[in-house]
């Protein structure tokens, strides 16, 4: 087994200084492949499926690569640069259930000390890391000079962004929308909640436990927004105007059932949320919660289109840029931690320094391609403009 897989310090490659590391992990058996490809290199043959099945659950976390991040140069940054770590903890795409959340946890325990022992100033937690430590960061290892971030504020600044641009897409008035999101009391789900329900004209909120529902909607009730809440999601989603998808799930199963001719439909998990045989006729479907890094982004080894596998180039989801962002601003603290902190204000403020340095909300895209193959907007944002003007996400928030 142990030369199955080679990490970045057996391949005698050394970084002088650690800005971030980014903790994550595969969704799918062919990510898997890919990685583990890169990582024994072209002189060894591809494994089997089954082998890479049975040897994955015996790779320990490691750094599996560095990675460079640079700003957009102008006045404001100079071009900053910072370099770090991409860390998987090789958690098994098909052992994301419940039933596998210690030995899950334990790796994620493993991946933070690696970030710690390589003297990360910064870490980020992507994907399902976050979700296993639920806020209680007391669960990592003592951590020395390392901060974790969850990275969900700057995840919640592209989801609002993509639902605001998908709606000026199809031409619809989000002040007439009735919004609903599944997983409502999540980090993410409750930090959409408190940037869309004063905008639109109803909210509904669905998630697994009643009480925090309520709580979280009396909080929004408090602000004078019109909410409903429930915990079944047939009670509520052909009602929907714009559905949010951001609940906890271990795999693409989420099933919405009807919903409103043409609504607009933004998955936002990792994993995926939508099951593939969901069927929603006429919905427009798009990934949320998506920058992409202008500035420039390498990987050695290379893995452009292995870790950040998406049809545009340099984009990465919003929890690992949040690390990425505040280590090009040199701020090195915890931005995003718990469940149930992120407000207007915070989001704002970590949309304003991923702006700054050049990352912006990525173009849209689903399992099908594009979704602006009629309008160009990104296009129509940049042409033209210069530096800090180029900045579409600090307005449309």
């Amino acid at each position: 087994m142990g030369g199955a897989v080679a990490s970045v310090a057996g391949r005698g490659q050394t970084i002088e200084q650690v800005d971030f590391a980014l903790v994550g992990h595969q969704e799918s058996w062919k990510a898997v492949a890919d990685v583990l490809a890169v990582l024994r290199g072209p002189k060894h043959a591809p494994l089997p499926d089954d082998e890479i099945k049975d040897i994955l659950p015996w790779i320990p976390p490691r750094a599996v690569c560095h990675v460079e991040v640079r700003s957009v140069v102008n006045a404001k940054t100079g071009g900053a640069k910072a370099r770090g770590l991409y860390i998987d903890s090789f958690i098994p795409p098909d052992r994301l259930e419940a039933a596998y959340v210690r030995e899950n946890l334990a790796r994620v325990r493993g991946a933070a000390a690696c970030a710690i022992k390589a003297g990360a100033k910064i870490a980020s937690l992507g994907g399902f890391s976050s979700i296993l430590i639920e806020g209680n960061f007391d669960q990592l290892p003592e951590r020395h000079n390392t901060v974790f971030t969850t990275g969900n504020t700057l995840t919640v600044g592209f989801i609002v962004q993509g639902v605001k641009k998908m709606c000026a897409l199809e031409d619809r008035n989000i002040g007439r929308a009735t919004l609903l999101i599944v997983g409502a009391t999540g980090d993410v789900g409750s930090g959409c909640a408190r940037c869309l329900a004063p905008i639109v004209k109803r909210v509904l909120l669905s998630a697994r436990n009643l009480e925090r529902l309520r709580r979280l909607a009396a909080e929004l009730e408090a602000d004078g927004v019109q909410v409903e809440v429930a915990t079944d999601l047939r009670q509520f989603s052909v009602e929907a105007d714009i559905v949010i998808c951001a609940a906890s799930l271990a795999s693409s199963s989420l099933l919405l059932g009807r919903v409103a001719p043409h609504a607009i439909v933004c998955d936002a998990g990792y994993p995926k949320n939508l099951s593939p045989s969901a069927e929603m006729p006429g919905a427009r479907i798009f990934y949320g919660g998506l920058g992409q890094i202008t500035g420039g982004l390498s990987f050695a080894p290379d893995f452009h289109g292995i870790l950040n596998r998406h049809p545009f180039p340099d984009v990465v989801h919003g929890c690992l840029l949040e690390g990425m962002a505040l280590a090009l601003e040199g701020r090195f603290e915890p931005f995003s931690q718990g469940r149930g902190f992120i407000t207007q204000e915070r989001v704002e403020e970590i949309v304003a320094v991923a702006t700054k340095h050049g990352i912006y909300l990525a173009p849209l895209y689903n399992a099908d391609g594009p979704v602006e193959d009629k309008i160009d907007c990104q296009t129509e944002w940049v042409e033209g403009m210069s530096g800090e003007a180029k900045a579409p996400l600090g307005a449309m928030l």
